[in-house]
């Protein structure tokens, strides 16, 4: 009998927390569907998911664990838990279709670009206005899900005003980062 050896490297701690993004995403999704007495629940498990967008970041530069692996995951977890907690917004009509539709759209060209930048050997990173974003991106989607609020704090208006300004953020940084690409070509 032939014996198969499968080696499994550990995984850093920056990437299991970026793992673990992607693994809460289900579950908030699901929370959210079952109706408004999981609101609260799926708003902290997405609080959670985002804090652990910070928290792997700061690991891996603290403790020089940047692996190639970690720089694929972490915006890919990023993106998802964003996107698709804004589509699940749209169906619970709780945000406007179009603006989701923008900011989606606005992931995957930036997305797309640096993965051609990558191609040719220059790193696009992240810049203050995209941290922001995801900043307010959060904070809008945070609010969105609680959506009736808590001891009276008007959570829904939160939201709406948040996600206004995560459109900005978003359309303002996107557009930098398109236009810098445009200039590097000429």
């Amino acid at each position: 009998m032939t014996g198969v050896t499968l080696e499994v490297k550990r995984l850093s701690i920056p990437n299991v927390l970026s793992l673990s993004r992607v693994f809460f995403i289900p579950v908030i999704l699901i929370l959210l569907s079952m109706g408004g007495r999981y609101d609260l629940l799926a708003s902290f498990l997405f609080l959670l998911a985002a804090f652990t967008d910070l928290a792997d970041g700061l690991v891996a530069r603290r403790f020089n664990s940047v692996t190639p692996l970690g720089k694929l995951l972490d915006p890919l977890a990023d993106k998802l838990l964003v996107c698709l907690s804004l589509i699940m917004l749209v169906h619970l009509r709780r945000a406007p279709a179009w603006i989701v539709v923008l900011i989606v759209a606005r992931e995957l060209i930036v997305t797309g670009i640096r993965a051609e930048g990558r191609e040719r050997g220059k790193i696009i990173g992240a810049r203050t206005s995209g941290k922001l974003k995801a900043v307010v991106q959060y904070l809008a989607i945070f609010c969105l899900f609680i959506w009736k609020g808590i001891q009276g704090i008007p959570f829904d208006l939160l939201g709406r005003i948040f996600i206004w300004a995560a459109l900005f953020l978003t359309l303002y940084s996107g557009l930098s980062i398109i236009l810098d690409s445009l200039r590097e070509r000429e």
